[in-house]
């Protein structure tokens, strides 16, 4: 696509590439080099020592692929099309944004000093030395119209198999099986809850797109430490420091935009609550059926990578 940006942005195929370095193949009017061969393999996530010739091929392909159909675009003067001009102007932008993040993010997170490490590992015992991993069973199903009469009417549940008829009886398909919830992933407000629970307890999690009971068969203790702690320590510090990023950012953004018409009432406006659901991919309130429990991730999916231990 940034190939097809540089051409639809000149019109002159040869001036309009970017790229230079050592020809590989041609396609029309075009080169490719190496340098965009390698691109094209980093974009791909191919290791170095896993570039044998039918991946290089494949890869090469695509790219050969991609400029003929954007010599074929241009002939048919698609590049001045508003839509489309648009659509690259976006992509630019995109690209050009995500690049500056990554590189401002890199620059920060190669200066978290081992010292930050060990006192993030000593501030949050649950995710290191009291790290436990919840085995649990669980019944999902999609999200229903009425969650909140399914809840009052399992509120009294000890078993999942009661849980089972329940949604038997009004016909609502679900999945059962065991999984895990690692307390280094989950958050406190979660975390507190299950720790208190009493052996017929069943929790209750919905999202946008999924609804799950579950409930603790065992609890065991695996400690994190070493290497493995200090890694994923570093990782929950870049996260943290993603978050400030992306914070910072839409404070920079509110001070330096501005608008016209219409859109200062819009974009003044305060935002509405979100109501009954939760925004795509973010958990909605952990329930027990007999009360209420905090916010919490979806029962056996972890909200980050977990350590294997």
């Amino acid at each position: 696509m940034a190939g097809a940006i540089a051409l639809a942005g000149c019109g002159k195929k040869q001036e309009a590439q970017a790229v230079t370095g050592q020809v590989i193949a041609h396609i029309g009017p075009d080169d490719v080099t190496q340098q965009e061969l390698d691109n094209e393999l980093r974009l791909a996530n191919v290791p170095a020592d896993n570039r044998s010739d039918p991946v290089v091929k494949a890869a090469l392909t695509r790219i050969l692929d991609r400029k003929y159909l954007v010599q074929q675009a241009l002939a048919g003067k698609l590049d001045r099309e508003p839509t489309v001009h648009l659509d690259l102007l976006r992509e630019r932008d995109q690209v050009l944004a995500g690049a500056y993040v990554q590189r401002d993010l890199r620059a920060k997170v190669s200066t978290i000093s081992n010292n930050e490490i060990d006192e993030y590992i000593k501030a949050h015992p649950d995710r290191f030395a009291n790290r436990k991993v919840f085995q649990i069973e669980q019944v999902s199903f999609p999200p229903q119209k009425d969650m909140e009469s399914l809840a009052a009417a399992t509120k009294d549940f000890k078993t999942m198999d009661q849980v089972e008829a329940k949604l038997n009886d009004l016909g609502i398909k679900y999945s059962r099986g065991p999984a895990a919830l690692d307390s280094a992933t989950m958050p406190p407000e979660m975390l507190k809850p299950l720790e208190a629970r009493k052996a017929d307890d069943i929790f209750f999690v919905r999202s946008r797109t999924s609804a799950t009971f579950f409930k603790v068969v065992s609890a065991d203790e695996r400690p994190l430490a070493g290497d493995q702690a200090s890694q994923f320590a570093k990782r929950e510090l870049a996260s943290d420091l993603a978050k400030k990023e992306e914070q910072e950012t839409s404070a920079a953004v509110i001070s330096a935009s501005k608008y016209e018409g219409d859109y200062t009432r819009i974009m003044t406006a305060a935002t509405p609550p979100a109501g009954g659901e939760a925004p795509a991919g973010e958990a909605q309130n952990a329930e027990k059926p007999a009360g209420e429990a905090p916010e919490a991730q979806k029962a056996g999916k972890e909200q980050k990578e977990a350590p294997k231990n």
